[in-house]
């Protein structure tokens, strides 16, 4: 792993000093051993280096907490994947053409419900994703109910299983629909059938909508994401997005005191040793039964996400430049990005978290490279 190691620390430094990222970190795991290298600081007013019991927000990396829940509750025989929406949350997705009755659970974990993409409703750009809006609104406490209303507020955009449109609104379909089988919380069925079971630390649970912050030792995160002013939120694109976004003259907020609206979408926070057992049990298969990972590992095309990609349920596959492939748990939340990834044998895997959410994917891709031999064909 020495070799490694050194590459990854290099890219780390490199990250700080050129890209300006606050923090990143990289945990390395490979049949030798672990290996945590950091670089840039924790907190911004104390100067405090990472360290690997800091806790972090691993924004749509829940996903995949999310859909090995639901696949525990089909190993037990509680629900199926070919159940529709409607069987469990009768009348739920309906009005403005939706229709749960043709939407499966497989659909929404796979991201091919044909569901409209919550994340460019005006409201949501306004109120959290410029610098005044979150500024008032940082500790507002969502509802589920309010989170699914948002998601029936407009029409689908196309048939269920005809596409891919990734979108945190199926994700809160599939929480409900966990607590409607359960008679649980979400949050206590993620600790049943995940958290427990792998053995993670009390660095890693799923937050309430309610709780704002940290349970236990953190890193500050950090945001420069918002929306120039004046910006009409109808014409954002995946495209056209990074080019309304302020500069990097801009003076980042900390962001780490706040609520967030992810719940079953992405509302997870862990620590990178907890992710490495995490997702390497993803890739080996030693948490869900065989059928369940094979569904799990079942991957779609992506369209208007990240490129060259593939997705599975709240999983990803991500092609190298030199044509490799990588298993993934992917997720960026306001003031962070996480990515955990290793080779299909979970031989070699790598924990990134970055407590900003500017430069990330340059900063990942140099200790991809680093790491895996290859970097990313092309970036955002």
């Amino acid at each position: 792993m020495t070799d490694i190691t050194g590459k990854v620390q290099e890219a780390l430094d490199w990250s700080a000093a050129e890209l300006g990222v606050t923090g990143i970190v990289a945990h390395v795991q490979d049949e030798d051993g672990t290996w945590f290298g950091s670089a840039g600081v924790a907190d911004l007013e104390t100067g405090r280096r990472r360290e690997p019991a800091d806790q972090f927000h691993i924004g749509s990396g829940g996903k995949a907490y999310t859909s090995a829940a639901v696949l525990q509750l089909a190993a037990e025989g509680a629900l199926s994947l070919d159940d529709t929406v409607e069987q469990w949350l009768p009348g739920v997705v309906s009005g403005n053409g939706n229709d749960g009755s043709k939407i499966t659970i497989r659909n929404l974990l796979n991201h091919t419900s044909g569901l409209w993409v919550v994340g460019w409703d005006r409201d949501l750009v306004l109120n959290f994703h410029t610098r005044a809006g979150f500024a008032k609104h940082r500790h507002y406490v969502w509802t589920v109910e309010e989170l699914l209303e948002l998601q029936m507020s407009q029409p689908p955009i196309f048939e269920p299983g005809e596409g891919f449109a990734y979108t945190n609104g199926t994700y809160h379909l599939a929480g409900a629909i966990i607590e409607k089988v359960t008679g649980r919380t979400f949050e206590e069925e993620v600790e049943r059938t995940v958290i427990q079971p792998l053995g993670l630390t009390t660095g890693t649970y799923a937050r309430p909508l309610p709780e704002a912050g940290f349970r236990g030792q953190h890193a500050n995160l950090y945001s420069r994401m918002f929306i120039k002013d004046g910006v009409d939120p109808a014409i954002l694109t995946t495209e056209n997005y990074q080019s309304h976004l302020q500069g990097p003259e801009t003076d980042p907020v900390d962001v780490t005191d706040s609520t967030f609206f992810g719940w079953a979408a992405g509302n997870v926070l862990s620590t990178t040793g907890d992710m490495l057992r995490f997702t390497r049990a993803m890739i080996e298969g030693t948490l869900l039964p065989p059928a369940q990972h094979r569904e799990m590992w079942t991957t779609v095309p992506t369209r208007d996400w990240l490129p060259n990609t593939r997705y599975g349920t709240g999983v990803s596959q991500w092609t190298l430049a030199d044509g490799s492939m990588l298993h993934a748990v992917v997720g960026m939340a306001t003031g962070s990005a996480a990515i955990t990834m290793g080779t299909p044998d979970g031989r070699l895997l790598v924990s990134m978290n970055t407590n900003c959410d500017w430069n990330w994917l340059p900063a990942f891709n140099r200790i991809i490279e680093a790491a895996f031999g290859s970097p990313l064909p092309q970036l955002l």
